[in-house]
């Protein structure tokens, strides 16, 4: 069984076939349903028909009243065609077989996109489900079509299609969440996507929290969230349905969409008192163990834990900058002091560097984890 820390090493070696639960989707995306109405949203990191991204929008393509469906896989992924089996002849054609893996993957595996502009009801069983949808793959022309690349959300074809789509939603490379939101702020397109927590303390992300162009979704990231990963993945956290999961404790949705909660006051209650709020040795401001413990009668310069950002108002507060390594030292977090060098190998075990912001506690240098500098905003104060 795999504990978090194979996962992170999963991670590291970019492993990322990580497949999100339908539920897990329904849970969040029940939230947003206004944010879809007339878009057109795509997929671009899911294998259609297999990806539960793909299902969720299939079924509900009418009841949100989407413009259009577009989604697109990656040529190596280990899932395509394990539902909807398919081969390609020698003309390019897409042609479709009666029993699922009639074909090995290894000799069918080839990335395509599905475009969806409508729904009906084909079978006449009075509804739209996936069996209709399975019907217009199979049998319109053009709504199932091969891509000339590879697939990956970067490449040309792809980019195309972002350039077309309103809303991005899917579960990109945990390796390539940086990519992944560079695309959409260059191509300025709105996105709701799962991520690691530790996706907050980087620079690139904490930049688009301060502009108010990223938040986090409604569901809780202290829960964190099972994903299906591939039969052959050796370290799981459990089986149900013959079906290997892991759960990833530091996972979170973000989004650009707005998030009812972020625009909600946090209520404090808490009184400043030197003893109860140390004072960093390298920045001006007072350590807050936990968000909830913000004094209510403190105005000047605070450190957070990232657990804050969930919670995050950019109306109540200000966020001033990331205590952080190289993030700390350009928002003017300094260096250890010279005496405290020493003490700086003990705590460097947790991974403290210059630019963390750190305090002396009876004597000893004390690195509290990641924190993020925030203000009241002088209207709150």
């Amino acid at each position: 069984m795999a504990g978090n820390k194979g996962l992170r090493s999963a991670n590291k070696a970019k492993k990322d076939e990580f497949y999100t639960q339908l539920s897990d989707i329904e849970k969040e995306l029940r939230h947003y349903k206004n944010e879809f109405h007339g878009k057109v949203v795509f997929c671009n990191c899911d294998d259609p028909f297999e990806s539960n991204f793909f299902k969720y929008f299939a079924m509900n393509f009418n009841s949100l009243g989407l413009k259009k469906l577009i989604a697109t896989c990656y040529a190596t992924s280990p899932v395509i065609g394990k539902e909807l089996d398919y081969y390609v002849e020698a003309s390019g054609q897409l042609t479709f077989l009666p029993q699922p893996n009639a074909i090995p993957v290894e000799e069918r595996r080839r990335p395509y996109r599905v475009e969806i502009t409508e729904i009906k009801d084909e079978n006449g069983d009075g509804r739209t489900d996936l069996a209709d949808v399975e019907y217009l793959l199979k049998n319109k022309k053009n709504v199932m079509t091969l891509l000339k690349g590879n697939g990956d959300f970067r490449s040309d074809e792809c980019v195309e299609l972002l350039k077309q789509s309103d809303v991005v939603v899917t579960n990109p490379p945990f390796s390539l969440f940086r990519d992944f939101l560079a695309l959409m702020e260059e191509y300025q397109t709105d996105f709701l996507i799962i991520g690691n927590t530790n996706a907050l303390t980087y620079r690139e992300v904490f930049r688009l929290f301060k502009s108010d162009k990223i938040r986090t979704g409604y569901t809780n990231f202290n829960v964190g969230m099972y994903f299906e990963v591939p039969e052959n993945v050796e370290k799981y956290h459990k089986i149900e349905n013959g079906k290997k999961f892991v759960r990833v404790a530091t996972s979170c949705w973000f989004t650009s969409l707005p998030v009812t909660k972020h625009k909600e006051n946090l209520i404090l209650y808490k009184h400043y008192t030197p003893e109860d709020y140390p004072r960093f040795e390298n920045y001006d401001a007072i350590n807050v163990k936990k968000y909830t413990d913000i004094p209510a009668d403190y105005n000047d310069v605070m450190g957070v834990p990232i657990t804050f950002l969930d919670k995050y108002n950019p109306n109540q507060f200000e966020l001033i900058g990331l205590g952080i390594s190289n993030s700390g030292l350009e928002c003017g977090v300094k260096p250890y002091k010279p005496e405290h060098k020493k003490y700086r190998k003990e705590v460097q075990k947790r991974g403290a560097v210059d630019g963390d912001l750190y305090m002396m506690i009876d004597g000893i240098v004390t690195v509290p984890y990641a924190r993020i500098l925030i203000k009241r905003k002088q209207e709150q104060a």
